[in-house]
């Protein structure tokens, strides 16, 4: 009843994701995925239980299976970061090796039915090479694609923070638990217990299934608009426009816009924006930003932030805080880089933090709570300030009061 319960909730859940309206790219790899996952459960419960010698011609067909979990779990992740826009060429490669091994067992599918039962019920007789180097191919698969969906995952929560100046909902730390669980998975497939590893993919169906159908969605920018993205805010920018070509430096206008060279304007954004963030030169090399520009954004970013504390608005981004200077994100992403140190979230946080420090100190303020007022500079949740500024000051909100005797609202 356990394993049924297991195949059952993964069909439904299957079933659920493929009904749902407006689905997006995630939400079709992982009603895939658990589709994949009910079959093998059911050809697992099948085994266990003898009922797939009354269907022989069924029998080794689960043996490409394991080698689709690793390449869904990584597509499934590609989808939710935005770095997978839609399924290509380069995207079913990753199927190539379960592919390879059904086309090598297509003689033994042909065999009588009675040699089949024979062969399985005498541990794969004839076939013991096949089944050593193909659980050797399975366990490296299965590692290899732990490592890349912790590695893609870690690569999105960098580029968030030079996006995004909350990032409470948009992080994917569920996909980091997904990948733990698939990870204690393989141990047992190492180890060799079947046992253990269906059972515990029984629990994993619960835990993906709950977590992935209420998952909001892909927050990042996704690939395939990047061009449209920046077509759209060149556009908007004083002197430019969609079909701007060569290279051209805009003077400062009424509105504070700094001057910006356009030449090769964007495989840089392209580069900068979306890639790899790093404070570095190498970074930067092919900017077309001067350093003139650069000093003079940073002074308009400042006489922004400091006049209007456009850092209280809770969802404020990179893009938007960009747009609003008259500037392209990948320089204004440049100038916070080399001139505060910081990616935009830092930035945005310590400056939300400075402000809390203020208002904190306010005898008028001292009968609001310290979330109402944490709120008010721009933190959208209580595990966000808190754990902002103690990352700032080195101490809690009430350990900050109580050092500057700072009486704290009940």
């Amino acid at each position: 009843m356990f394993y049924l319960a297991g195949i059952s909730i993964a069909f439904f859940l299957s079933i659920l994701l493929f009904g749902k309206k407006n689905k997006s790219l995630a939400d079709k790899i992982l009603a895939s995925w658990l589709l994949v996952i009910g079959v093998h459960l059911l050809f697992f419960y099948s085994n266990l239980t003898g009922k797939i010698y009354s269907y022989p011609w069924f029998l080794a067909f689960h043996f490409p299976i394991p080698l689709l979990h690793g390449p869904f779990l990584y597509l499934y992740a590609s989808a939710l970061t935005g770095k997978l826009n839609s399924l290509n060429r380069k995207s079913f490669l990753h199927f190539i090796p379960a592919l390879l091994c059904f086309v090598y067992l297509i003689p033994f599918f042909l065999l009588p039915a009675e040699q089949k039962i024979y062969v399985f019920r005498n541990k794969g007789i004839g076939y013991e090479s096949f089944m050593t180097i193909n659980l050797i191919v399975i366990i490296f698969s299965g590692i290899t694609y732990v490592v890349l969906t912790a590695l893609l995952h870690r690569k999105h929560k960098r580029n968030i923070l030079n996006q995004f100046s909350n990032t409470e909902k948009i992080n994917l730390d569920w996909i980091q638990y997904l990948n733990y669980f698939i990870a204690f998975i393989w141990l047992f497939v190492i180890w060799g217990n079947d046992d253990f590893v269906f059972g515990t993919a029984v629990f994993f169906v619960l835990f993906i299934g709950y977590f992935g159908i209420r998952q909001v969605g892909i927050f990042t920018p996704r690939p395939g608009n990047m061009a449209k993205d920046i077509e759209n805010l060149s556009s908007e920018i004083p002197g430019n426009s969609p079909g701007h070509s060569g290279n051209k430096t805009h003077s400062a206008g009424d509105n504070g816009n700094i001057p910006v060279q356009t030449q090769d304007l964007e495989p840089v954004l392209i580069e900068e924006t979306y890639g790899q963030l790093s404070a570095t030169k190498k970074k930067y090399s092919k900017s077309g930003l001067s350093a003139e520009a650069s000093v003079e954004l940073h002074e308009n970013l400042t006489r922004l932030v400091n006049s209007e504390k456009i850092f209280k608005q809770s969802d404020l981004t990179l893009t938007e805080l960009a747009k609003r200077l008259g500037t392209h994100p990948n320089y204004l992403s440049q100038v916070i880089n080399e001139k505060e140190g910081k990616n935009f979230y830092d930035y945005i946080n310590q400056l939300r933090t400075e402000e809390f420090k203020k208002i904190v100190a306010s005898p008028g303020n001292q009968k609001f709570t310290l979330l109402s007022l944490a709120f008010e500079c721009g933190f959208n949740s209580k595990s966000s300030f808190n754990k902002y500024f103690k990352k700032v000051t080195g101490l809690s909100p009430s350990e900050y009061l109580k050092q500057k005797n700072i009486q704290e609202a009940a």
